[in-house]
């Protein structure tokens, strides 16, 4: 059920997403973005992190990807996790699912913290992120603006790795994805 995207998942990816843009507070663009604007998007977040999908009988379902909450070289260390799913995918464990696996394979890039940055009024995702072990760590009110309101964002944070003195950075995903055998095992 779990797979690794790919750049032909793109549309169905889109698809998953896009309601969340037009309908909800739940992320903060306002405009879909076009398929080939979501195309190098999708190549760039790839490019250093991983991105999963969950496929049932053919279809898209949902998605969970990592990427950088920060720019600078000092927060290397630190990813952040996004799942997106279906309306009819919901309550069945597959956003648990595609959790759990997205941080074990930040966790095996070599990545100390993840991030999840969720509108302060979604309480069904601040609910899952407390189930899935984040603690919350920041409140920005009032910080965006959409549909007609001002909201806040809640940062909530989980350690995947206890590195005290790392002797690098995290790998990227393209280096860590040749690691058939471990992949395959997280991906179980």
């Amino acid at each position: 059920m779990i797979r690794i995207a790919t750049e032909a998942d793109v549309p169905a990816i889109l698809a998953v997403y896009a309601p969340y843009i037009l309908d909800t507070t739940i992320t903060f663009e306002y405009e879909v973005p076009t398929q080939a604007e979501f195309l190098a998007r999708f190549r760039a977040i790839t490019a250093r992190y991983p991105w999963l999908v969950w496929e049932a009988d053919g279809e898209i379902l949902g998605y969970a990807h990592g990427s950088a909450p920060f720019e600078r070289a000092a927060f290397r260390w630190s990813c952040e996790a996004s799942v997106y799913l279906r309306p009819d995918a919901r309550g069945r464990g597959i956003g648990k699912k595609l959790c759990t696996a997205l941080e074990k394979l930040l966790a095996a890039q070599g990545h100390r913290l993840c991030y999840a940055i969720i509108t302060s009024d979604n309480s069904a995702s601040l609910a899952f992120h407390r189930k899935m072990g984040y603690t919350v760590t920041a409140e920005l009110p009032g910080c965006g603006w959409k549909f007609g309101r001002w909201l806040g964002v809640t940062w909530v944070e989980k350690t995947l790795n206890f590195v005290y003195f790392p002797s690098d950075f995290p790998v990227d995903w393209p280096v860590l994805r040749q690691d058939y055998q471990k992949i395959s095992e997280i991906l179980r």
